[in-house]
C-alpha cells in the first residue's frame, strides 16, 4: 500500500466512477416520482411545525412567519443546487458523494460526518417530541398522562424518554422489511398528516385575531435570524431526497423534480400553519407549551376531539419523518463504507430484502440512546449546524463542477448561475452565525472526533488510495 501523502486529502473520485458503482446485486431501483416527493415531504414536515414552533415563536414573536420565509429562501436556493448535482451524480450518499467528486476525500469525509450529525441528531430531536403528543392523545381519550420521568426529554423534567425509544424501534422494524414497503407506508402517512395540518389551518383561522400579530417583531431582526437558524433543521428533507439516488427510477429526471416539488409543498405548508398558529393565540403563550398545535385547537373549540385529531396527525407525522431520516442515514453510511472510509459492516445487504440490515440496527441504537437521554434544544441546534454546512458544501460543489467538468451530462442546471449557488452559501453562512456558542463548541468536538477517525482508519482504507 502506498504511503500517506498530504495530497491524498484532496483526491477526488471521478464522476464516471461514482455513477458506475451500482452493481446488479446492489440497492434496487423501486422509487418513482410520487414516492420520492412524499419521501422529501415526509422527511421535512414534522418537528418544524409540531414541536419546534413552541421554541421558535418565543425567540421571534409573530415574526416567526418571517423566520420560516428566511429558512425557506435558504432552502430553496440550496434545493436548486441539489437538483443539479443529483441529476449529474445520481447515487446514494447525497452531499457526501457530491463533495467526493468535487472537493476531495477529506472534505467529503467531514461532510459525511456533518450528515451523520444532521440525520442522527435530527431523528433524535424528532423522536423526543413524540411523547408530548402521545400524552395529549391519552388525555383526550382516557384522561391519563404518562409520568414526566418517562415521557419528557432530559432537561425538561424527564429522565428516560421511553416513547422516543419505542418510536425508533418501530421504524427499525419497518426499514428492515425493505425500502419498497417503507416508502409505500411513508406516502400514506404523509398524505394523512397534510390533511391534519389543513384541518388545523381551517379551525385556527376561524379564531384568527389581528391583534395577536402585534408587536410583530418584539425581539427585532436578531430574533428572526435566531429562530430561522434553529428551525432550519426542519428542511432536512432536501438532503433526504438525494440519499435515494441509487433506488430511484430514471434518476436524472426524477431526483431534481422530487427535490423541487417537495420543497414547494413544505414551504407553503410551514408558512400557512405558522400564520394560523400565531394569529390564533398570543405569541407569549407559546413558551413552554407542549403539543402546542393541539392545545390551540382545544382552546379555540373547547372540544377534545379537535385536539385529538391533531395529536394523531402529529404522532403519524413524527413517525413518518423519523422513518425517512433513519433511512437517509443508513444510505450515507452505506456509501461511505463502500468507499472504504467506514468498516464493511455498513454496506452488508440482507439477501432477501436488499436492505443494509446491520447498518440499520446500529443507526437505530445510536438514535434511540440520543433521544432517550439528550435535551431537545441541544439536539435541534446541532442538527441545524450539520444541515447548513452540508448545504453550503453542495452549493460550492455546483460552482466547482461547472468549472472543472463543464461538459458533464446534467439533467438539470441551476438558473442564474453563479448567483444562485453563491447566494445559497451566503444565506447558509448567515444562519450558521446565528447559532449559539454551545452549539459551535459541541460541533467542534464532533469534527475533532471525525478527524481522529479519518486519520486513524479511513485514510488507510480508502479505495482511492489503492
Amino acid at each position: 500500500m502506498a504511503p500517506f501523502r498530504a495530497a491524498d486529502l484532496l483526491r477526488r473520485k471521478p464522476v464516471q466512477q461514482v455513477e458506475g458503482e451500482h452493481p446488479p446485486e446492489g440497492l434496487p431501483r423501486t422509487i418513482g416520482l410520487f414516492q420520492l416527493t412524499m419521501l422529501g415531504v415526509g422527511a421535512t414536515i414534522g418537528t418544524g411545525i409540531f414541536v419546534a414552533l413552541t421554541t421558535a415563536v418565543p425567540a421571534a414573536g409573530p415574526a416567526v412567519i418571517l423566520a420560516f420565509v428566511l429558512a425557506g429562501i435558504t432552502a430553496a436556493l440550496t434545493a436548486l443546487c441539489y437538483a443539479e448535482l443529483a441529476s449529474t451524480i445520481p447515487v446514494s450518499g447525497s452531499s457526501y458523494s457530491y463533495a467526493y467528486a468535487t472537493l476531495g476525500e477529506f472534505v467529503a469525509f467531514i461532510v459525511g460526518a456533518c450528515l451523520l450529525l444532521e440525520y442522527a441528531v435530527s431523528a433524535s430531536a424528532i423522536a423526543v417530541g413524540w411523547g408530548q403528543y402521545l400524552n395529549e392523545m391519552f388525555v383526550d381519550l382516557i384522561g391519563w398522562r404518562m409520568p414526566d420521568a418517562i415521557a419528557k426529554a432530559p432537561g425538561a423534567g424527564g429522565v428516560f424518554n421511553l416513547p422516543a425509544v419505542v418510536l425508533v424501534g418501530s421504524c427499525l422494524v419497518l426499514l428492515l422489511r425493505g425500502v419498497k414497503e417503507s416508502t409505500r407506508v411513508n406516502a400514506v402517512l404523509v398524505i394523512l398528516k397534510l390533511l391534519v395540518l389543513l384541518f388545523f389551518v381551517v379551525i385556527a383561522f376561524s379564531g384568527f385575531k389581528a391583534k395577536n400579530l402585534t408587536p410583530f417583531m418584539p425581539m427585532g431582526i436578531a430574533g428572526v435570524g435566531a429562530a430561522a437558524s434553529s428551525i432550519f433543521f426542519s428542511y432536512i428533507g432536501i438532503d433526504a431526497v438525494s440519499t435515494a439516488g441509487e433506488e430511484v427510477k430514471d434518476p436524472r429526471r426524477t431526483l431534481p423534480l422530487g427535490i423541487v416539488l417537495s420543497l414547494l409543498i413544505v414551504t407553503g405548508v410551514y408558512i400557512l400553519v405558522a400564520l394560523a398558529a400565531v394569529g390564533a393565540q398570543p405569541w407569549t403563550a407559546f413558551a413552554g407549551q407542549e403539543a402546542g398545535l393541539a392545545v390551540i385547537l382545544r382552546n379555540l373549540t373547547g372540544a377534545s376531539w379537535t385536539s385529538l385529531i391533531l395529536c394523531v396527525g402529529a404522532i403519524v407525522s413524527i413517525f413518518s419523518i423519523t422513518l425517512v431520516v433513519m433511512y437517509g442515514q443508513t444510505r450515507i453510511l452505506y456509501a461511505m463504507s463502500r468507499d472504504g472510509l467506514l468498516p464493511k459492516v455498513f454496506q452488508r445487504l440482507d439477501p432477501k430484502t436488499h436492505s443494509p440490515d446491520l447498518n440499520t440496527y446500529i443507526v437505530a441504537g445510536f438514535i434511540a440512546v440520543l433521544a432517550a437521554f439528550v435535551p431537545l434544544d441541544v439536539l435541534v441546534n446541532l442538527t441545524s449546524m450539520g444541515t447548513l454546512i452540508a448545504f453550503a458544501i453542495v452549493s460550492l460543489g455546483v460552482i466547482i463542477l461547472r468549472r472543472t467538468q463543464p461538459d458533464l451530462p446534467r439533467g438539470y442546471r441551476v438558473p442564474f448561475y453563479p448567483v444562485v449557488p453563491a447566494l445559497s452559501v451566503a444565506f447558509c453562512a448567515y444562519l450558521i452565525i446565528g447559532l449559539p456558542l454551545d452549539t459551535w463548541l459541541l460541533f467542534a468536538v464532533w469534527v475533532a472526533a471525525a478527524c481522529a477517525l479519518y486519520f486513524g482508519y479511513s485514510v488507510k482504507n480508502s479505495k482511492l488510495r489503492s
